[in-house]
């Protein structure tokens, strides 16, 4: 059995922008406690978390890591995260496992680009939330400065539970006591303003502390918790995980600081799409949630676990998602990086490995109860950047399904899309580096060699006006023949209806409006049928066609000839002739971009993106002389912008993109894009 129950257990994912030190942090917080016997250094590839082959290559996390250290009566489980915008794939589903988000910023660096992004995701979370300034011994720093931008930032609950003291070689603790000395501020003013913030939210301590001037430690455990859960307080610690100034006090804070399963705010899990609170019991029946999915060369298939409620054990009978026939866990571990150990239980708040489970999916439930079929489900950036790709010679296309379904199983940001108008197999990541790392995956570790070129644009297709369209088929070749004719109404699906709301906001919605059975109901989905050929094969540029309601009000039939194929023709010819006559319209995808740049290059990057039928949103100052750009702009012109951006910002530049909508093509470039168009032609 484990030694800790669930009031013991803290859940911390160490989350931050690359370069800030997480990897190393988690490392001199392993030796402090006593887990390891020294610290490896991530340049020689000996650290605990980055213990994959690439990422000792590229000296990099790309992938979330666990490992768990006991401290001072708790269990800390610990989820190193990377820090690359193209590897937020891997960071995000680790915030559904934990109560509390370290933010770990560098302090040379400052507010960076992801601090941004996973302070907001951490806040959308839920999690109580910490920020570790890490690097205090570099020279030249500003670290009242960088407390003002924290602030400016994140709000003025951002505040100093310790400051840097002797030039950066330790730290003071402004929580417990009220004297010290510190390179900057005062840890008198510093005590006070974090006793105020605390006891904000409890009324009757705060009369308390107005009266008496002073509260004990006892008296703020309670509202400490409350405004952590709350976000009403971000305490601010300060690290140098090289020379390991302040982290015997992080691991402290962390101890006192992180939130237990029970004192965390729930999980959002649903069932049947309505919201369920899922109470941390562990003696209640299991419900367990795989945040990170790994393909392991030597245990197979493996997922790694947050335990919601109950025990689970070695020989738990769990159903995966909503299948009615349980499984068996045979091999239940706890990680240490790289390194499984076999435990016999998990309780609940814990967070655990199984094994040699081929039906694990990312973000499936676990449920000891048939029949729950709750999800818990991340919100991931939509993957945007595409390469098409095909096998460098014959035989391969085996190794290559069995590298993709991998790398689809391992990374909720990877997808794969097979195109049937282009006849390319084409790939998606986040960035350039996530495209680069997944092909030498593919290489490295399958033997799976690909050439690769950018794909085609996914455009897609719609309609601006209503018209009316009609077809008759008649087919006679000696005996029986075909027969059938329709006439229909088209007309754009307007994104407020009640099917867009139910669907998505896009698809088909077909309606039978057709009186005095000119067409009886058993061809009703031949017609249906033909209709959505035309939307999966597009009817003007050979691209999916989306939101369109369709009526068919008309028709005739024949008793003996009439046909499902006949009528699968007569729809699918009548809704082009529609389609043709309602504005048909060709619509590109946009993307919202963030571009960090050094301010030099401002004007050139605004005028670049002018050049690409960009538009930019908005802008901030960063420290270090960089700005943030939030701009959009269509994909379709951004094929090559990675080295474009480095070339005009000397490599210093750095952006992110995701989709935001889709919108019509400017009429020349749609008027060349269906020009280019050769639809096959087909007999009926």
């Amino acid at each position: 059995m484990a030694k800790y129950s669930t009031d013991d257990i803290r859940n911390i994912a160490m989350i931050g922008h690359a370069g800030a030190g997480k990897t190393t942090l988690v490392e001199a917080l392993l030796e402090k406690a006593g887990a390891i016997p020294a610290m490896g250094d991530v340049e020689k590839g000996s650290t605990v978390c980055d213990f994959d082959p690439q990422e000792k290559t590229h000296q990099r996390s790309l992938t979330s890591a666990l490992v768990s250290i006991d401290h001072g009566g708790k269990h800390l489980n610990i989820i190193d995260t990377p820090g690359y915008p193209d590897f937020m794939g891997q960071a995000i589903p680790c915030l559904n496992a934990v109560e509390t988000g370290v933010m770990v910023i560098n302090a040379s660096a400052g507010i960076e680009m992801i601090t941004r992004r996973m302070m907001d995701r951490s806040a959308d979370a839920k999690l109580a939330r910490l920020i570790v300034v890490n690097r205090i011994d570099a020279d030249n720093l500003q670290l009242e400065e960088l407390i003002g931008q924290i602030q400016e930032s994140f709000g003025s609950v951002c505040l100093p539970v310790n400051l840097p003291t002797g030039g950066g070689t330790g730290v003071v603790d402004v929580l417990g006591k009220a004297d010290g000395d510190a390179d900057f501020s005062s840890v008198s003013d510093a005590h006070t303003a974090i006793v105020d913030q605390i006891v904000e939210v409890d009324e009757e301590l705060m009369e308390k502390y107005l009266e008496e001037g002073e509260v004990s430690p006892e008296d703020l455990a309670a509202p400490l918790v409350q405004a952590l859960k709350e976000g009403h307080l971000i305490p601010i610690c300060f690290t140098s995980a090289k020379t390991g100034a302040g982290v015997a006090e992080l691991l402290d804070m962390l101890g006192q600081l992180a939130l237990s399963p029970t004192q965390g705010s729930p999980k959002p899990f649903k069932k049947d799409g309505e919201e369920l609170e899922i109470e941390v019991d562990a003696a209640k029946p299991v419900v367990a949630h795989v945040f990170k999915v790994a393909i392991d060369p030597f245990v197979g298939k493996m997922g790694v676990i947050r335990v919601h409620r109950g025990t689970m054990t070695k020989d738990s009978q769990l159903h995966i998602g909503d299948d009615r026939k349980p499984t068996k866990i045979g091999h239940l571990m706890s990680l240490q990086g790289k390194d499984h150990n076999e435990v016999s239980d998990a309780p609940a708040g814990d967070i655990c490995a199984v094994a040699k489970i081929e039906d694990l999916t990312q973000d499936v439930v676990l449920n000891e109860t048939a029949g729950e079929n709750l999800t818990l489900k991340g919100i991931y950036p939509t993957p945007m950047h595409g390469l098409a790709i095909e096998a460098k010679s014959r035989g391969d296309e085996t190794k290559i399904g069995k590298a993709l379904h991998a790398l689809d199983a391992e990374d909720p940001c990877f997808k794969i899309e097979q195109n049937a108008a282009t006849h390319e197999r084409v790939i998606y990541g986040l960035g350039d580096l996530h495209m680069r790392v997944c092909l030498e995956k593919m290489s490295e570790r399958y033997n799976a060699e690909v050439d690769t070129h950018p794909p085609k644009i996914a455009y897609r297709e719609a309609i601006r006006g209503e018209a009316e369209g009609h077809h008759r088929h008649k087919k006679q070749s000696g005996g029986a023949g075909q027969f059938g004719e329709v006439y229909l109404r088209v007309s754009p699906l307007a994104d407020d209806s009640e099917f867009a709301k139910s669907n998505g906001g896009d698809g088909l919605e077909f309606c039978d409006d057709i009186f005095g059975g000119a067409i009886p109901g058993q061809f009703l989905p031949a017609i249906e049928k033909g209709i959505r050929m035309v939307l999966t094969d597009g009817c003007i540029a050979g691209y999916p066609m989306q939101d369109v309601k369709v009526s068919v009000y008309d028709g005739k039939y024949h008793a003996v000839d009439s046909k499902e194929v006949a009528f699968i023709t007569a729809g699918k010819r009548a809704f082009m002739d529609a389609v043709n006559k309602a504005k048909p319209s060709l619509l590109e995808p946009i993307v919202n971009m963030e571009i960090t740049v050094p301010d030099a290059n401002m004007g050139d990057i605004a005028s670049d993106l002018s050049g690409k039928r960009g538009r930019i949103q908005g802008q901030d100052t960063l420290p270090g002389g960089m700005i943030a750009i939030r701009a959009q702009a269509p994909l379709g012109e951004l094929g090559n912008y990675q080295s474009q951006l480095k070339s005009v910002t000397g490599g210093q530049g750095s952006y992110s993109m995701e989709l935001s909508h889709y919108e019509p093509v400017p009429p020349n470039v749609q008027q060349q894009i269906v020009a280019a168009y050769k639809p096959k032609d087909e007999e009926d």
